[in-house]
């Protein structure tokens, strides 16, 4: 079966030079090794800004061109190139094991359709689902929370609001009850860029979930 790619490339303005792969030669090495394996390579998205975050349109761009089938996953020529960090590297395995699509690196070699590369997504997809076990109740509680609501981006800073958006909500409740699944209304606020209400860059059925049950708690209330 004939497998299509979406690359992915990513510089970081604060990045220090030396370290800093440029877009060009990150393209080419995409390309070759797509050419060299006989994956066509319907795209190649790009971004400008810092590995320790999500938020970034190219990234948003190639994740939703594995979701709609348009590519069976995303290569990049270098891992840091997708995050540098390994909670939000965890995230984005979970995202694509539930997504059925896959992601390679080729620096250093990371497959996640080879034999090896699935035992490692099985355990970062995993991982993304822990609370740290040192953490006292009060603060496994309120990382499930952000887990919930937030997505890889928390948990945020304080001051942030911790709450959905009354008029978000409203909107969610009312897209579900039209008969729109969890996993549609995801793709639609991931499609619109719409952050978590903690920030986070990938809505999750759990997130909603959260939502629909405190939208029900308040109906029975009222």
């Amino acid at each position: 079966m004939e497998r299509r790619m979406v690359g992915y490339v990513r510089v970081g303005a604060r990045e220090p030079r030396e370290d800093r792969p440029d877009p060009e030669s990150q393209r080419r090495a995409i390309e070759r090794a797509c050419r060299e394996r006989g994956w066509p390579l319907v795209g190649v998205e790009e971004d400008v800004r810092s590995g320790r975050t999500l938020r970034r349109d190219g990234l948003r761009r190639a994740i939703a061109t594995c979701r709609s089938g348009a590519a069976g996953g995303i290569v990049v020529a270098r891992l840091d190139r997708l995050t540098y960090s390994l909670a939000d590297l965890a995230e984005l395995v979970r995202e694509a094991v539930r997504g059925g699509y896959g992601i390679v690196s080729l620096d250093p070699p990371v497959d996640l359709e080879s034999e090896a590369g699935r035992a490692v997504a099985e355990v970062l997809a995993a991982a993304a689902d822990w609370v740290p076990r040192g953490l006292s109740g009060r603060a496994r509680l309120l990382a499930r929370r952000t887990r919930a609501d937030g997505g890889p981006e928390a948990p945020r800073r304080p001051g942030r609001p911790t709450s959905t958006p009354p008029e978000l909500a409203r909107r969610i409740r009312a897209m579900r009850a039209s008969g729109l699944t969890l996993q549609a209304i995801c793709d639609t606020l991931n499609g619109e860029g719409v952050p978590t209400p903690r920030g986070g860059a990938l809505w999750r059925p759990t997130s909603l979930r959260a939502i629909l049950r405190a939208g029900a708690s308040g109906s029975a209330a009222d």
